[in-house]
């Protein structure tokens, strides 16, 4: 029986098996936010890799053309169909998701297994979702078609008993026969056994802020230098002297910080999942407020997991060397009713700068609910210094929501 020529059946066979790499890999690379950066970076590698390969297959498709049909009518359509088919799925695939990076909201450069730079398609960002929705939806037709190719294989071999498979087996081996399927397997097993750990406790399934954190807290906030309106209102506060101490205050869980940033048109918005505060503070009397907060940078997410991976970067958090960024504020003043501002320091990226936040506090007795707003000047901290952050607006708005109780 004619074979295929031996160099498209070894195309065959690796693509196979990198295509169950990236299937496998495809499936869970969304759950794993940073985590996934380096994974997501071998995605975009191997999925470039299956693009140049079937290029390859198909050049030499037209040099050495593939074996007549051993079979006609509609058995023979739909298996010519999903040959055609899967060509489309492997060339669609790479295309959709080199479009998608392409149209990121945050341009994250690819090095192709780390060496051969990837320039980035000229496409508009408003194809991104285009781009998002094509590539999901080629996977998983291209699993559809994968199951039917294999399904026809098997009924070929096992009930029609043709010989039809060895035509993409370099000789009649049974090693062969059943150690190229199992490269298949190999590649799937491969793609699963490299996923990170399970992700770590989120602030959602454990107290986000409930203990005082262990060193001097500081968290992003406003980069407004302080008012001095608050050296007029700290001696009239002065005049009316608190009885007792200033109550401590408990952050409960679900609490959030948040961020957002202009680019390019857009609203890149994020969120940190780890961060801790000691809130000291009568509210009415403010000029008590001692206030510290401590977010662990390494926990920010946009929810994509390219633009997560950059994050800790030294372009944007260099969290290696600054893992924590800290706000401290010693009294604040009362600007409106449940109104305050405090005025303080923040420590990010190694840079300190005095820093003010607005916040409200609603409910009464025990429990209060805060929320509040601030902006910062990223470049003041070297946040965002790099080529893909020249469409990145200068002011971050930062917003946080929490409900603390009071300690007894």
């Amino acid at each position: 029986m004619p074979r295929y020529s031996l160099a498209a059946i070894i195309l065959h066979w690796a693509i196979a098996a990198l295509l169950a790499f990236q299937i496998s890999v495809g499936w869970a690379l969304e759950d794993l936010g940073a985590r996934g950066f380096a994974l997501y970076q071998l995605h975009k590698s191997v999925g470039i890799a299956i693009l140049a390969l079937t290029l390859l297959r198909i050049g030499i498709g037209y040099w050495k053309p593939r074996p007549a049909k051993l079979e006609g009518g509609w058995q023979g359509a739909l298996a010519s169909t999903v040959h055609g088919g899967l060509y489309a799925f492997m060339l669609g695939a790479p295309l959709t998701g080199w479009a998608l990076v392409s149209t990121a909201k945050v341009k994250v450069p690819t090095l192709i297994f780390g060496i051969i730079p990837l320039p980035h398609l000229p496409l508009p960002a408003s194809a991104h979702g285009l781009a998002e929705g094509g590539h999901s939806l080629i996977a998983w037709i291209g699993i559809a078609l994968v199951l039917l190719h294999v399904a026809g294989a098997l009924r070929h071999h096992l009930l029609m008993r043709d010989g039809l498979i060895w035509r993409m087996i370099p000789n009649r081996s049974t090693a062969l026969l059943v150690g190229l399927p199992a490269l298949i397997l190999l590649g799937f097993a491969l793609g699963r056994m490299i996923l990170p750990a399970a992700a770590p406790v989120t602030a959602a399934e454990a107290p986000a802020a409930e203990e005082p954190a262990a060193t001097a807290p500081e968290a992003p906030v406003n980069i407004t230098e302080p008012d001095n309106s608050a050296v007029a209102n700290e001696t009239v506060a002065a005049a009316e002297e608190p009885i007792g101490p200033p109550p401590a205050w408990t952050v409960q869980p679900g609490g959030t910080i948040g961020f957002a940033v202009g680019n390019d048109g857009q609203t890149i918005t994020g969120s940190f999942v780890k961060w801790t505060a000691a809130i000291v503070m009568d509210p009415d009397h403010p000029e008590t407020a001692d206030i510290q907060v401590s977010i662990d940078m390494a926990s920010a997410s946009v929810g994509d997991a390219y633009q997560d991976g950059m994050l800790p970067g030294d372009e944007f958090f260099a969290v290696a060397a600054h893992p924590t960024a800290t706000f401290t504020a010693k009294g604040a003043e009362k600007t409106g009713a449940n109104a305050y501002r405090a005025s303080g320091r923040l420590s990010l990226k190694g840079v300190s700068k005095p820093q003010t936040i607005s916040f409200t506090l609603s409910g009464d007795g025990a429990t209060r609910k805060v929320s509040g707003t601030a902006t910062i000047a990223r470049a003041a901290f070297g946040v965002g210094n790099g080529d893909s952050s020249g469409s990145l607006a200068p002011n971050v708005a930062v917003t946080f929501a929490f409900t603390a109780k009071r300690k007894p």
